[in-house]
């Protein structure tokens, strides 16, 4: 008996690729990203993956772009109703999720550690662009401080802050309360 796999078009083939990929990130980690999981998980052939994304690296640097796209607008939009509410409590709790719940985080790390050097490079223009849309869309200072600031702890937190609020005897949530109390004080609002 022979399983019929259903024809998709490149583009479909593409999207289900990178949707899979997301998958095994957040349920297995970034060293769980390869083309034959990928492959083995949409009912595809390493060959195929290959011709879509032409290696390991590819895949996980059009997994980064995926995932900072979706993220990056998730947070935008979230930072243009905390502006207009004057509350940044949503845009700080998307930032801390999307490195560490999303996998943002470990994966941009893992890639950076296997070499891949330029795997930051999608999440970081994705940022700057949400960065400048954001200056744009009005305020009389600028946000790339708060920017830098907010995503170097949620980055850090994703990777490091479980063990370490567990050795400082804090609770976990301890990095996001700092990060919000840091962006209130920056913009004179209450939280």
């Amino acid at each position: 008996m022979s399983i019929e796999r259903k024809r998709l078009s490149p583009e479909q083939s593409r999207v289900a690729a990178l949707q899979a990929a997301r998958e095994l990130l957040i349920e297995a980690g970034p060293q769980a990203v390869t083309l034959k999981a990928v492959a083995a998980r949409i009912g595809r052939t390493h060959a195929n993956l290959l011709h879509h994304f032409g290696s390991a690296a590819g895949l996980q640097k059009a997994l980064a772009e995926s995932m900072a796209d979706t993220i990056t607008a998730k947070i935008g939009a979230a930072a243009l109703r905390a502006r207009a509410e004057q509350d940044p409590r949503e845009v700080v709790e998307l930032t801390f999720d999307a490195f560490d719940k999303e996998g943002a985080g470990a994966l941009a790390s893992w890639m950076i550690l296997s070499g891949n050097n330029d795997a930051l490079d999608p999440i970081l223009e994705a940022i700057h662009r949400l960065v400048d849309d954001l200056s744009a869309a009005g305020g009389d200072r600028p946000i790339h401080d708060d920017t830098l600031q907010l995503v170097l702890m949620a980055l850090g937190d994703a990777l490091m802050g479980g063990p370490m609020a567990k050795a400082l005897g804090l609770p976990r949530d301890t990095a996001r309360r700092l990060a919000l109390q840091a962006l209130v004080r920056s913009h004179g609002v209450n939280a």
